[in-house]
C-alpha cells in the first residue's frame, strides 16, 4: 500500500467494574501493532461505579495499515465496503462498531464494545473523495492480506 490515505484512526473502549480490565485492553491490542501504546482513564459511572477508559490514535502509515489489514479480516467485510457511504460523514470520517468480546478471542467482527473513528483523507474535503479514498484503502488492506495469507 504505497499511500494510506488517513490522517488517524482511533480506537476506544471500557472497561467496566464487572469486567477483567487487562482482558479489555488485550481486545483493543488485537486491532493494533505489537507493543502499541494505549491511553488509560480512569472514569467513574453515574452510580459511582469504576469505568476505565482505553484508546489511541493511530498517526503512522505502518500503523494504520496494520490496522487496515485487521479490518480486512471481517467476515464481512466486503458488506463494510458496501456501506462506505453510510459509516463516511460529511466530515470525512469513518466510524464503526466492533465486537470487544471477539476481540478479545482474537476474532475482528462487528459488534459492540470498541469504536474506530478514522479521518480520512480527501481533497477536495467532501464526503465522496473520502468514501471513494477508504474504499481504494480498504481493498489494498485486503490485498495485503490475501498476500500474507499466501506465503
Amino acid at each position: 500500500m504505497p499511500q494510506i490515505p488517513f490522517h488517524y484512526i482511533d480506537l476506544r473502549t471500557f472497561s467496566y467494574e464487572t469486567e477483567d480490565e487487562k482482558r479489555v485492553n488485550s481486545a483493543l491490542q488485537t486491532f493494533l501493532p505489537e507493543d502499541f501504546p494505549l491511553t488509560r482513564t480512569e472514569s467513574s459511572g453515574h452510580h459511582g461505579d469504576r469505568i476505565i477508559v482505553f484508546s489511541t490514535r493511530v498517526e503512522s502509515a505502518d500503523a494504520i495499515r496494520h490496522v487496515l489489514v485487521q479490518l480486512a479480516r471481517l467476515p464481512s467485510f466486503e458488506t463494510l465496503q458496501s456501506e462506505l457511504d453510510e459509516r463516511v460523514t460529511e466530515n470525512t470520517e469513518l466510524f464503526l462498531r466492533l465486537d470487544k468480546q471477539a476481540a478479545f478471542g482474537g476474532m475482528i467482527r462487528r459488534g459492540e464494545g470498541i469504536t474506530l473513528r478514522a479521518k480520512v483523507e480527501a481533497y477536495p474535503a467532501k464526503k465522496s473523495a473520502a468514501v471513494e479514498n477508504a474504499d481504494e484503502a480498504l481493498t489494498q488492506a485486503a490485498s495485503l492480506l490475501a498476500a500474507d495469507n499466501s506465503d
